[in-house]
């Protein structure tokens, strides 16, 4: 059981010698401290009842024991704040699960070639070795070369494979950053929207793809964002596309309002050849 922030003011209120109305006290909790005595009630003839706290040292003890909470004031200012690590919630709270804290943050990287970047004002290289990728945690503070394009890709595969999809990029200077996991694409959106770079999206070559890159890159991007279309789509797509793909997607994505032509060029080939690709097909 946790103590609810609250609850936690109200009972702040009491342990300063406030009076609460009844009313605003409707806890189970509230009527355990009541049955045990830590808390009043100053009822009198036909009033509202209102509750106050004689001791507010039994209060506090009670809280200790049964919260680990050492310090109301300070348990309810680290509810309040955003920058919350473990450490501060055992510190608070002598409980790290007090309150929910995502501590995985950031999001991974990958490239085929030596990226550079600046983490925390200081020079780094991104070139992990083939098999491997690096993970960004603090992205707040993670700025790429400003002749650096950012592939965003869509599959999981994909991005571990980038070593055999150099054909499709060339030499340009290229930081492929994944979509995968996808509790970590907050993230990766944020990141974006804060640098300057051009964002390109390595995505499926079908309806869903085209979804995924308009509602969760295109829309927070704007210009900045498009789509890789590779030269040989249109004979990938009538040799190696998915009528199965194109069927099961057709009804269930409704693309409207799309004015990017690459998009545009890329339904007409999937209308043409009633096929979808997956991007996986174009690593070698």
């Amino acid at each position: 059981m946790k103590l609810s922030k609250s609850l936690a003011v109200k009972l702040l209120q009491l342990a300063k010698g406030d009076r609460v109305p009844a009313s605003m006290l409707n806890y189970p909790l509230v009527a355990e401290l009541l049955a045990e005595g830590i808390i009043a009630d100053s009822r009198s003839g036909r009033s509202k009842s209102v509750l106050y706290v004689p001791r507010a040292q039994h209060l506090t003890a009670f809280l200790l024991n049964r919260f680990s909470i050492l310090n109301l004031e300070v348990y309810i200012d680290t509810l309040n704040r955003e920058d919350l690590s473990r450490a501060v919630l055992i510190q608070s709270a002598a409980d790290s699960k007090v309150k929910k804290v995502r501590t995985f943050k950031g999001f991974l990287v990958n490239s085929y070639l030596p990226v550079g970047v600046v983490l925390n004002g200081e020079p780094l290289v991104i070139h992990p070795p083939e098999g491997t990728f690096q993970f960004i945690h603090d992205f707040k503070n993670f700025v790429p070369d400003a002749n650096v394009t950012i592939v965003g890709v869509e599959n999981a595969e994909s991005f571990s494979q980038i070593y055999r999809q150099q054909h499709l990029f060339g030499e340009f200077r290229t930081l492929f950053v994944s979509r995968y996991p996808q509790g970590q694409s907050k993230d990766l959106i944020k990141w974006l929207q804060g640098i300057p770079n051009p964002y390109v999206h390595f995505g499926d070559f079908d309806f869903a793809g085209v979804a995924i890159y308009l509602q969760e890159y295109k829309r927070y991007l704007g210009t900045r964002a498009s789509f890789f279309i590779p030269d040989d789509l249109e004979a990938l797509l009538s040799k190696l596309g998915s009528k199965k793909l194109y069927d099961v997607q057709l009804m269930k994505f409704n693309l409207q309002d799309i004015e990017e032509q690459g998009i545009l060029a890329l339904i007409g080939l999937m209308h043409k050849y009633k096929r979808g690709l997956e991007q996986e097909a174009l690593i070698l």
